[in-house]
């Protein structure tokens, strides 16, 4: 028992170390029994009409991209601007990783994403899900409306 009991204190330490310095390999998704809980998020879907078909969850401070998503599988925003431009090359950037090390795996035009990817915010999972700019607050809907919605629940009381 004392053999067990150091070995998951020593996961919880992996799984508190291990993101902040970008390993995901043992990351767990919290069971949600009910999206009406305070600290509790619904589902949060993104659709388009070229296929993509991604769900995400807030999960403690990040904004995660549920396994099974189907993403673009290429990026393909450009821009003009030059603060536009690099702000692409960095979520192209992001897109090519998680391709890389295998969170996407691409299928003709589309990708799946093979586990759960956290992300700081709703339009940078948005931006690599239709791999174009989103604004992920609108983008990203569940069955009580917009993300926003959901993220300002309570606010206006």
């Amino acid at each position: 028992e004392a053999q067990a009991s150091d070995m998951e204190a020593f996961i919880e330490h992996l799984q508190i170390v291990l993101p902040v310095l970008g390993i995901n390999a043992i990351r767990t998704r919290l069971a949600v029994a009910s999206p009406v809980a305070a600290d509790v998020s619904p589902i949060f879907t993104l659709t388009t009409k070229a296929g993509v078909d991604a769900r995400a969850q807030v999960i403690g401070d990040e904004f995660t991209m549920l396994e099974g998503s189907v993403v673009v599988g290429t990026w393909a925003g450009t821009g003009s601007a030059e603060s536009t431009r690099r702000a692409y090359a960095s979520y192209r950037a992001a897109h090519e990783k998680l391709v890389a090390d295998g969170a996407i795996e691409v299928t003709g035009d589309l990708g799946r994403l093979t586990r759960d990817v956290p992300f700081t915010s709703p339009s940078t999972a948005g931006a690599i899900a239709v791999g174009r700019s989103c604004n992920g607050r609108r983008e990203w809907v569940w069955s009580g409306g917009m993300y926003e919605a959901w993220e300002n629940r309570g606010l206006a009381r």
